[in-house]
């Protein structure tokens, strides 16, 4: 058994959770995979987001920062026909094997208490909206923790708010488009593009998405 660096490493863990898509597995997995593969793209995880079984997926990244961004940029990914939601940890990791390869550890153990967490807080009428969670493993606790889940509970909220054109301008101004062409890209006016983003929280998610890729 060999054992990464003992400081402590960002673990994610997502699964789908609900879906327009007809039941057609093989479409669901497909979408998740290419979604995956794009963000693995993007953001260069330390060990790349992959399906471990049915729907659900893990990663390892080196900065907090990079996470919670992948997290974002997989709903805008996948919204609206499939939603997903996501545990995040901070602790250590263990490698148990290489191939295939096998984690686990405290960081492991404290994504899988966010995902759960997410799930039960989902069945809250008033968390409806929560798909993310953070959770520091016992012995490796952040001073952030709480500041963090709390923009990810404004962050939720706002996306999950959103029409499917808004949803749409989130992505386009995430990946780096000017208003003008996300208004040409979906067929409508740069002063409409400009209402969404004041009033329907495009600009509020994207603040928060800076401020949160800055955490290490």
């Amino acid at each position: 058994m060999s054992e990464m660096k003992r400081t402590a490493t960002v673990t994610v863990i997502g699964d789908v959770v609900g879906s327009r898509i007809p039941e057609d597995r093989t479409v669901v997995h497909a979408r998740l995979e290419a979604a995956l593969a794009a963000v693995n793209t993007e953001l260069s995880p330390r060990t790349p987001l992959w399906i471990t079984a049915g729907d659900e997926y893990q990663a390892t990244f080196d900065r907090l920062g990079d996470a919670l961004a992948a997290t974002l940029r997989l709903r805008l990914a996948l919204l609206p026909d499939l939603d997903v939601r996501h545990g995040l940890g901070w602790g250590g990791v263990t490698v148990l094997s290489e191939a295939p390869r096998v984690e686990d550890g405290p960081g492991w153990w404290a994504a899988r208490k966010g995902i759960n967490r997410v799930s039960t807080d989902a069945d809250r009428a008033s968390l409806s909206r929560v798909r993310t969670a953070f959770e520091a493993a016992e012995g490796d606790e952040r001073s952030d923790t709480a500041a963090v889940n709390a923009a990810l509970l404004g962050r939720d909220g706002l996306v999950g708010a959103m029409s499917p054109r808004s949803l749409s301008v989130l992505r386009g101004l995430l990946a780096g488009r000017t208003q003008r062409e996300v208004a040409e890209d979906e067929g409508i006016s740069a002063s409409a593009v400009s209402q969404r983003v004041r009033n329907d929280g495009v600009a509020l998610v994207i603040a928060i998405d800076e401020q949160l890729r800055g955490i290490e």
